[in-house]
């Protein structure tokens, strides 16, 4: 394996670490990091979405006291049946809207131009939900625990807007359960666990419809990927769960406006290709 090829890999791992958990959109930083690594391919494309699950260990790991007594606690306590409950009402309305329209998304919504108003109009939200907070919207859910199935089945089907390219699905699930009545830690969090079988899902779909990309001699190229956006996504939730306490996300709408503008730049220049 070309050791440049691992470094190229080890770098998108930190582009994927570092922005899928942010309102920011993975997939358009993986988009101009793959065009400014000269990474283009099918394969590379795969390896956009495998490297998701690297991400979701960070969650797994973070959160892996909850989860484990979640599990323990699924056959008999109350509890832990409703917390199981939301989660899955919220993955299922993006998770069926995902694999009904598919083919649509990457054929039709993968441009330059609904990328970049993906990024603009979600940094436009972003700046609403934040003015209805200072305003004193009425918040209702303190934590995770609080949620109820009516609420995790409406965060879901704002999660539905993520499948636009741009749109960000931690930006959506987080803005979104904001403007629900969430304060922004439960918004948060609640959007760390939607992501847990949203993504291992969409890697593992992925990997299915494209095995025959795969061979013995990519592990070290994934491997790679996965640990390094494992570590990174680590380092960035940690830091996020400390940055809500005391922060508004204006910083993230402000930088959205500004990447999508970027998007136009460089398509226009013809110097990043976004439809892939």
């Amino acid at each position: 394996m070309d050791f440049a090829l691992l470094i190229k890999a080890a770098i998108m791992g930190v582009v994927e670490g570092l922005t899928e958990f942010l309102p920011i959109s993975s997939t358009g930083h993986l988009i101009l990091a793959a065009a400014l690594l000269d990474m283009p391919g099918e394969k590379i494309k795969l390896f956009e979405v495998v490297i998701q699950t690297g991400a979701i260990m960070a969650i797994v790991s973070l959160y892996a006291a909850k989860l484990w007594e979640t599990l323990v606690g699924l056959p008999t306590e109350r509890q832990a049946q409703r917390f199981t409950l939301n989660i899955l009402v919220g993955f299922f309305p993006a998770a069926l809207a995902g694999v009904l329209f598919i083919d649509f998304i990457k054929g039709v919504l993968f441009n330059p131009v609904v990328v970049a108003m993906g990024f603009i109009v979600g940094g436009l939200v972003i700046l609403w939900a934040e003015y209805l907070q200072k305003k004193g919207t009425q918040v209702h859910i303190d934590d995770v625990d609080s949620v109820r199935w009516p609420d995790a089945l409406k965060v879901g089907l704002v999660q539905c807007t993520a499948l636009v390219p741009g749109v960000s699905r931690s930006g959506a699930t987080i803005i979104g359960a904001m403007l629900l009545g969430f304060n922004r830690k439960a918004a948060t969090e609640f959007s760390f666990f939607l992501a847990i079988p949203m993504l291992f899902g969409a890697a593992a779909y992925d990997i299915y419809k494209n095995s025959d990309l795969l061979s013995a001699a990519d592990i070290p190229l994934f491997a790679v990927g996965l640990v390094v956006s494992w570590l990174s996504a680590w380092v960035c939730v940690k830091w996020l769960l400390r940055f809500v306490g005391n922060h508004t996300f204006v910083p993230f709408a402000w930088y959205r406006i500004a990447f999508g503008g970027l998007i136009l730049v460089t398509a226009s220049m013809g110097w990043v290709d976004w439809v892939g």
